[in-house]
C-alpha cells in the first residue's frame, strides 16, 4: 500500500496538486477531524458529519447510523471519486436508504422468523424481513444516533463511536454497550475496530454496510469488477434467505471466486440459490475460519480506474450482496439514480441466523465477556 500511495501523491504532483489538496499529510500523521452539522432529525436532533483525510484516503462519516457517508480514493491517475454509496441529505437516510454505509448492529444479517432461544428462554426480535428480522429490527443501530469522539494518535487519524443498546431494545436480551473505532492509517486503510459488553446473556454480530463502486458512486454497474474471496465454501439460504445449515462447496457453481473472476461472469445463470437473492446475497465460509488477527479474505479491483480494494477481517465470514434490489427509486449523492448492480457489499460478519444454527460459529456474548472483532480495508490504484 505504501509503494502505490507514493505513486499517487507523484502523479499528483506532477499535475500541480499539492499534499494538502489530495488529502494526505504523512509527515503529520493526517488531519484533524472536522465536524460539522449535516441535518436534523424530526424532533429537532441536531446530525453531524465528521470529515478525516490520511494517506490519500477522505472518509466521511454522520452521527446517525455511523454511516459512511462519502470515501474517497485516487485513481491510477490521482484522480479522486467518492466509492461508495448514499445521499446528500439526512432525510433520505432515515426515510429510504437500504442501509448505505451504515454501521449494523445488533445482528448483522438474518434471524430467522426474528426468534431465537438463549438459555432456555425465548426471545422474540423486532421482524422487518418478511416473518425474519434483518440487520437489528426495524430500529436497528443503522437508525441510532452514536456519540462521536474524533482523534489522532501518532500517524493515525480517526472517530471513536459509542452507542448503548437498553435491555430489550428490539427484542433483544440485555443492555449492550457498543463502541466502534474507525481509523485512518498513515497509508490510506479503513480499519474498523468493534467492542461490545453486556450485563445478560445476549447475540451480537456487528459489521458495515457500505455499497461499494470503485468506478465511482453513480457510475453504473460493478458487473466488470474483478473479485476474489479466499472460501471454499458458502452457506445455501431458502426462499428466505435464512440458511439452511448446510456449509457447502463453491467448486462448481455461481459462487466460486476462489479464483480471480468479473462479479457478473456468473450472475445470470440458472441456479436455484440466485433466484432466491434475485443475484447473490449470501455468506462465504472464510478458508481462515476466526483469526486472532484480520488477515486478507477477499480483493475487488475495477480495471477502468485502477482502484483495488483489500479486505482482511478476524471474523470467519463474508456477507457478498449485489445490490440486487436497487431498483431506480433512490437518487444518490452524485445525483445519478442508482439500478440493480451498481454497487456491492461486502460485510465481514458471523454467519446469518447463528443463533438457530448449533453448528455455526456461537454469537452468544456473556456478561464479563467482551466482544472484539477488527476489519481492515486496503486501498490501491
Amino acid at each position: 500500500m505504501e509503494t502505490s500511495r507514493r505513486t499517487v501523491i507523484a502523479a499528483a504532483a506532477a499535475a500541480g496538486l499539492t499534499a494538502a489538496t489530495i488529502g494526505t499529510a504523512h509527515a503529520a500523521g493526517g488531519s484533524k477531524p472536522v465536524r460539522e452539522l449535516f441535518g436534523k432529525l424530526a424532533d429537532g436532533t441536531k446530525i453531524h458529519r465528521w470529515s478525516l483525510a490520511n494517506g490519500g484516503t477522505r472518509l466521511k462519516v454522520l452521527s446517525y447510523g455511523g454511516i459512511v457517508q462519502s470515501l474517497e480514493i485516487p485513481d491510477r491517475h490521482g484522480r479522486y471519486r467518492n466509492v461508495s454509496l448514499g445521499f446528500d441529505n439526512i432525510d433520505d437516510y432515515v426515510a429510504r436508504t437500504p442501509y448505505f454505509g451504515a454501521l449494523i448492529g445488533r445482528y448483522g444479517n438474518r434471524i430467522g422468523k426474528g426468534q431465537f432461544t438463549l438459555d432456555g428462554t425465548s426471545h422474540q426480535l423486532s421482524v422487518n424481513d418478511g416473518v425474519n428480522s434483518l440487520h437489528g429490527g426495524t430500529k436497528g443501530f443503522d437508525k441510532r444516533v452514536w456519540d462521536v469522539e474524533g482523534f489522532t494518535s501518532g500517524s493515525d487519524v480517526g472517530l471513536v463511536l459509542h452507542y448503548t443498546s437498553i435491555d430489550g431494545e428490539m427484542g433483544y436480551p440485555g443492555t449492550l454497550r457498543a463502541k466502534v473505532t474507525y481509523t485512518l492509517t498513515r497509508n490510506g486503510d479503513w480499519r474498523i475496530d468493534y467492542e461490545a459488553t453486556t450485563d445478560k446473556a445476549t447475540v451480537v454480530n456487528l459489521t458495515s454496510h457500505v455499497y461499494w463502486n470503485l468506478a465511482g458512486e453513480g457510475s453504473g454497474s460493478i458487473y466488470d469488477h474483478e473479485l476474489e474471496i479466499a472460501a471454499s465454501r458458502y452457506t445455501p439460504v431458502d426462499s428466505g434467505l435464512i440458511p439452511t445449515g448446510e456449509l457447502a462447496k463453491v467448486a462448481g457453481t455461481p459462487f466460486d471466486f476462489r479464483r480471480t473472476k468479473t462479479v457478473g461472469r456468473d450472475i445470470r445463470v440458472a441456479h436455484q440459490q440466485l433466484l432466491y437473492g434475485k443475484g447473490i446475497d449470501h455468506n462465504w465460509v472464510l478458508d481462515k475460519g476466526i483469526t486472532a488477527k484480520p488477515e486478507p479474505v477477499a480483493t475487488l479491483r475495477d480495471p477502468s480506474s485502477g482502484r483495488t480494494l483489500t479486505i482482511a477481517s478476524n471474523e470467519p465470514g463474508l456477507q457478498f450482496y449485489s445490490g440486487n434490489f436497487l431498483d431506480g427509486t433512490l437518487v444518490g449523492t452524485g445525483g445519478h439514480i442508482y439500478r440493480q448492480g451498481d454497487a456491492l457489499c461486502l460485510e465481514t460478519q458471523h454467519f446469518p441466523d447463528s443463533p438457530n444454527q448449533p453448528s455455526f460459529p456461537s454469537t452468544v456474548l456473556r456478561p464479563g465477556q467482551t466482544y472484539r472483532t477488527s476489519t481492515v480495508h486496503s486501498f490501491g490504484a
